[in-house]
């Protein structure tokens, strides 16, 4: 039961019912990593797809100068890989491990054959990755055409919702990634990133210590998000 209340949550599989939920359950390996482990490499055989339980994995692949380029954080409760379970049947990325957790494994070949059998079940599948869709291309939107400053303040007020502390007016957020990490979620260099943080400090509306970003004016910030928003 446990293991189906946890296929339960992410999106991918939110329109299934526990018969199809059980069918699932039945053939999903449970998977502990290290920090630092890559799942599986770029170019691999894409055998199945995952579902973070605990941990951070980011998926990342190197750029023809030899860069990193971080294509996604991957949160608790999210699938990934399933683009390229999907797709020509390699993956495009390496997922490597920033922080220990542990997966749910999905093999492709027992998915496959459990979709075969059940055309509601695939259907259901179908839907979900058009949501799935949808939310990336409204990603896909936001890198295109916000500026970093709107990105970035948007970026804090998100995090301020998820993880922050308030006191006389003053919120406390911690980022929870290297600012380095941030440049690449945000799809833009280390070096715009620090120069967005000073024009921010510079108008008054916040302050940075370390990886904390103290907010003096959420107001102001919050308007700048909503250039994008």
């Amino acid at each position: 039961m446990e293991l189906i209340e946890q296929l339960k949550k992410p999106l991918l599989f939110s329109g299934l019912n526990d018969v199809d939920l059980a069918a699932l359950a039945a053939i999903t390996v449970r998977r502990a990593f290290r920090k630092g482990e890559s799942l599986f490499s770029e170019g691999d055989e894409a055998t199945g797809f995952y579902l973070l339980l605990t941990g951070s994995i980011k998926l990342c692949r190197m750029s023809q100068d030899g860069r990193e380029k971080v294509l996604h954080f991957v949160k608790p409760r999210e699938t990934f890989a399933e683009a390229a379970f999907f797709g020509d049947g390699k993956y495009p990325a390496e997922a490597r491990a920033m922080e220990a957790g542990e997966v749910l494994y999905l093999p492709r070949q027992g998915l496959l054959e459990l979709m075969s059998r059940n055309p509601g079940f695939a259907l259901n599948l179908v839907v979900s990755l058009s949501l799935m869709l949808r939310k990336f291309v409204s990603q896909i939107e936001e890198l295109s055409f916000a500026d970093v400053t709107s990105r970035l303040a948007s970026f804090l007020v998100r995090r301020a919702a998820e993880s922050s502390t308030s006191f006389g007016g003053i919120t406390y957020i911690d980022l929870g990634i290297r600012k380095g990490e941030l440049a690449a979620r945000l799809g833009t260099a280390s070096e715009t990133i620090s120069r967005t943080f000073r024009k921010l400090k510079d108008e008054g509306i916040i302050e940075v210590q370390g990886s904390r970003v103290v907010v003096h004016q959420m107001d102001k910030l919050q308007k700048i998000s909503e250039r994008h928003e």
